[in-house]
């Protein structure tokens, strides 16, 4: 238990394991699940994509999908009551933008262990969010 209790700490998800481990210790840092804010942000579908040519799947039901997704896992994981939000986007920027639409007083992400190539000529979600966020960002190994 920590002594300085946040109003509001961000947790971006990409699904990975990690990612779901940052909840753990994000939670130290609230003291209600409400207070726990989720972003998962969706790549746009690439215009040659079949969903796009043929439109069977829209934005809106891609987003859908994924709340419903992550509602049940953060239920089955006994996190229910965080709040979730999917985006569609570059992660980094949506990240950002939702950090300050919730006022997020934390930000607490995993890192992904990429080579060193990879990351200098990709760039990094958590190294770009870490430059850019207005608070404080934890970036869990």
């Amino acid at each position: 238990m920590t002594w300085l209790k946040k109003k509001s700490v961000l947790i971006p998800i990409d699904f990975s394991e990690a990612s779901y481990q940052a909840i753990a210790p994000a939670k130290e840092y609230v003291e209600e699940l409400s207070s726990l804010k989720l972003i998962h942000v969706l790549a746009p579908l690439h215009p040659a994509d079949p969903a796009a040519i043929w439109g069977t799947l829209s934005d809106d039901e891609r987003k859908q999908k994924v709340q419903e997704f992550l509602t049940q896992k953060l239920s089955e994981m006994g996190y229910e009551g965080a709040q979730i939000e999917v985006a569609i986007g570059d992660p980094a920027n949506k990240i950002i933008d939702y950090s300050q639409t919730v006022e997020a007083d934390l930000i607490v992400m995993s890192s992904h262990d990429r080579k060193e190539i990879s990351r200098l000529l990709l760039g990094s979600v958590a190294e770009r969010v870490v430059r850019l966020a207005h608070c404080p960002v934890l970036i869990l190994k």
